[in-house]
């Protein structure tokens, strides 16, 4: 059975024997803010000569979502906006071209300067992810849909770079209208062996694909990926956030350097205090010890005394 986030194995079940293709969608002028997306995408794919059918999924760019949306800076507020845009810090990093710091953002993503960028952007400026990129996913899904008269599937994709990975490519941060986790747990492998986790993270797998024909620095930021009908739905409540993995399930919550300096500080406080008490309580106890026996030898020789003034006294 298929939801809005995920797909079970029986949604799949023509997979085999499946093709993909990928079209790059050109023809598009510079975004500026204010201008309707739907309306400058919809033209364009007219101008291509493509004909949409059901189940096909365009896949846009983030920089061209944000400039419509206005999320434009100025480039000498850089690290500025990134601070605004950061919700927690994984790991900073000096170079030799500057810092760079992996934070996870607003929108709950992992990634160096919070999606921050300067590229494809005029000089002097920077842009911001979208606010919202799902909402913005929903309401280009909407309006695409009405004018083309299909069901159509919607991601927006941003550069990401990959622990342990050199290299970067892109992934989902917003959809609607595509299922973004094919979920195969519960079902079984070719060997009949039940699969315990795997869930394929499809939108990212699509938004990858359609990088392939994008690019990044020759003018395409739309692609259109048919053959992936099987993962678009009615639905438009399907999260990219929903791939997002922060929380108690973030297993690398911070950066190696950043973890030995945590366990250091907190190692340094609790031996601090550990000692501290410690120390008082040894002080106590010498104390109490010194004291008893200073006063017990004290005693004695006042008893010794009076004893001794006693038989003086008798004499």
């Amino acid at each position: 059975m298929c939801s809005a986030a995920t797909c079970s194995r029986s949604c799949a079940a023509d997979v085999n024997g499946a093709s993909l293709e990928v079209y790059a969608v050109g023809g598009m002028p510079e975004i500026v803010a204010g201008v309707s997306l739907a309306g400058v995408i919809g033209d364009a794919v007219e101008a291509s000569g493509l004909t949409l059918v059901d189940g096909d999924i365009l896949v846009v760019t983030s920089k061209i979502v944000s400039k419509a949306e206005g999320r434009s800076v100025r480039a000498d507020d850089r690290e500025a906006a990134i601070t605004a845009e950061t919700v927690r810090v994984v790991a900073t990093r000096v170079h030799p071209g500057g810092v760079t710091r992996i934070v996870e953002n607003r929108q709950g993503i992992v990634q160096a300067a919070a999606g921050v960028d300067a590229s494809n952007t005029p000089a002097g400026t920077v842009l911001l992810l979208p606010l919202d990129p799902d909402a913005s996913a929903r309401t280009l899904a909407v309006e695409l849909r009405e004018r083309f008269g299909v069901l159509l599937g919607i991601l927006i994709s941003d550069t990401l770079g990959r622990a342990w990975r050199e290299g970067q490519t892109d992934a989902a941060i917003g959809s609607a209208g595509v299922i973004v986790v094919d979920d195969l747990r519960g079902g079984v492998d070719t060997f009949g062996t039940k699969l315990e986790v795997t869930q394929i993270s499809v939108a990212d797998e699509l938004a990858a694909a359609a990088d392939l024909v994008k690019g990044k620095a020759t003018g395409v930021p739309v692609a259109l990926v048919r053959g992936a009908g099987r993962f678009v739905v009615a639905s438009l409540d399907t999260p990219a956030r929903a791939l997002n993995r922060t929380g108690p399930a973030d297993m690398f919550r911070l950066g190696t350097d950043e973890a030995l300096a945590q366990g250091r500080d907190a190692g340094y406080t609790e031996g601090w205090e550990a000692g501290r008490a410690e120390g008082v309580a040894a002080g106590m106890a010498a104390g109490r010890a010194e004291g008893f026996a200073a006063g017990y030898e004290a005693g004695l020789s006042a008893a010794a005394a009076a004893v001794a003034a006693a038989a003086a006294g008798t004499e």
